[in-house]
């Protein structure tokens, strides 16, 4: 049990960013080897990943326009699509 609010190894800015995602007590439990120390170890690793994914800054999309082959691509297969529609088409009687 990792208690947020009373570490003194996070900074203010730190703790306010854990308790939003986290919340303001971190916990984990292992029970899946028969040592009680290896147990202990992977409780610990697992606690240290939930505080890494809490504290990790999301970088912001930066949104790209297509390129100009790729809207090439596009049409070309919209003319394909739109011309193997066409054929299924019954002939004119003209």
């Amino acid at each position: 049990m990792f208690e947020v609010e009373r570490s003194s190894a996070l900074t203010d800015a730190q703790k306010r960013r854990v308790v939003a995602r986290a919340g303001p007590v971190l916990r984990a439990v292992a029970q899946d080897e028969r040592s009680q120390l290896r147990n202990r170890e992977l409780a610990v690793e697992r606690l240290v990943e939930q505080l890494r994914s809490a504290l990790r800054v999301e970088r912001p999309r930066v949104p790209t326009e297509p390129t100009a082959a790729s809207r090439e691509r596009r049409l070309q297969d919209k003319r394909r699509r739109a011309q193997t529609k066409r054929l299924r088409r019954p002939a004119d009687e003209d």
